[in-house]
């Protein structure tokens, strides 16, 4: 990674002046306020602006097809988690709408990708099952060809964001008799089907997420993403980028690490209770700071999925010690009177637990790390 500063041309720094008074306009107080009571890491009103001014599609294309150069692509990034953007349902609508593209019918391509772009159309995902855990590809929910259709029953957990969303990108078994990872179908399923039910879920943090319940839903075949039994193919392109496997971009601007937004959330936090207890002179304080502090640097600047892995390790191992610095007002949540930091330290040890979950546990990429990394053998739980 390149450390250096980077100094801005004119057209660059117009662009970051011009984006931070976007977002400044845009991600209000209410806005926020809004994320803080409902959890939903999305907002509508925001979505949508910034699909008019071409945000979206800037940020989904490469710059070779008119999207941002890396350093717009830097400075919108940072930008929008300076203001605490209800923003990260993007990220997947921009990897789904992508897979979409290359593994679609051209025909559904052309009706979602513009949408995506414009701020309209909204994906998320369903992969996980109640009874499946990290290994997707237990999959139980069914899908039965039906002439020109399939008939869908199952259930998801996990689906954040299907109450905004259009579709949703939906793994499917599609012949229980084969053999796994073989018998698996996708689907990009309109989520204002007959037989769908949303009902929300609250998570540790205060986030939003949903368990989806699929009874005898219709989706033409239009709408199957890849080839039949084909599914794990698709899956894994998704999952690739998810977990920080894809292959990293050589300019040094962009993020290392999976997940890095959380880290850029870790790293606020870590410079607010440096700020609250710069004059404290206490040696186990500057200790336990300073320590904080070459963690969450080492890692934010840690590859990949070793970096997603690094980041939430390390946001659950100093989080405790950032409350224990701030003493027992830390411990008052978000707009409590009195409440230390404004319940920064409080809400990063909450989000610190589910977030060594989130598209995975941390012990599962341990074990991906073991393998695929450091070539050693499959693990024995016997």
């Amino acid at each position: 990674m390149d450390f250096s500063h980077v100094e801005l041309s004119y057209q660059d720094q117009k662009f970051l002046d011009e984006t931070r008074a976007f977002i400044d306009k845009h991600v209000t107080d209410e806005v926020l306020a809004r994320q803080l009571e409902f959890g939903e890491n999305f907002d509508e009103q925001v979505h949508l602006a910034l699909g008019e001014a071409g945000y979206l599609a800037s940020d989904w294309k490469a710059e070779t097809d008119g999207g941002f150069s890396p350093v717009r692509r830097r400075i919108f990034a940072l930008e929008i988690a300076r203001a605490h953007t209800p923003w990260y349902h993007w990220g997947t609508t921009s990897v789904v709408a992508r897979l979409v593209q290359q593994f679609g019918a051209p025909e559904l391509a052309g009706k979602v990708v513009p949408g995506v772009l414009s701020g309209e159309i909204r994906l998320c995902l369903g992969y996980t099952e109640p009874e499946g855990g990290s290994d997707v590809a237990t999959c139980k929910t069914r899908a039965v060809r039906d002439g020109d259709a399939w008939v869908i029953n199952g259930s998801k957990m996990f689906t954040s964001n299907a109450q905004n969303a259009r579709y949703v990108f939906l793994l499917t078994n599609t012949d229980p008799q084969g053999p796994k990872h073989k018998n698996l179908t996708m689907f990009l399923v309109p989520l204002d089907s007959p037989g769908i039910e949303i009902q929300g879920i609250r998570t540790l943090d205060g986030d939003r997420t949903n368990i989806v319940y699929y009874s005898d839903v219709r989706v033409d075949d239009l709408h199957r993403i890849g080839e039949v039994n084909g599914g794990w193919t698709v899956m894994r392109a998704a999952l690739d980028s998810e977990h920080g496997m894809v292959d990293p971009e050589d300019h040094g601007l962009q993020y290392i690490a999976a997940m890095a937004g959380h880290g850029d959330v870790m790293a606020e936090v870590v410079d607010t209770v440096a700020a609250l207890v710069a004059k404290v002179d206490d040696r186990s304080v500057k200790y336990r700071l300073g320590r904080a502090v070459a963690r969450m640097e080492a890692a934010l600047s840690t590859p990949g999925m070793f970096g997603r892995v690094a980041i939430a390790q390390t946001m659950r191992d100093i989080a405790p010690d950032l409350m224990d610095i701030l003493g027992a007002a830390s411990a008052l949540p978000t707009d409590a009177p009195s409440a230390a930091s404004d319940g920064a330290a409080e809400h990063l040890y909450r989000l610190s637990l589910p977030l060594g979950i989130y598209g995975g546990t941390l012990e599962v990429f341990r074990n991906m790390i073991a393998q695929h990394a450091l070539g050693l053998g499959r693990p024995h739980y016997g």
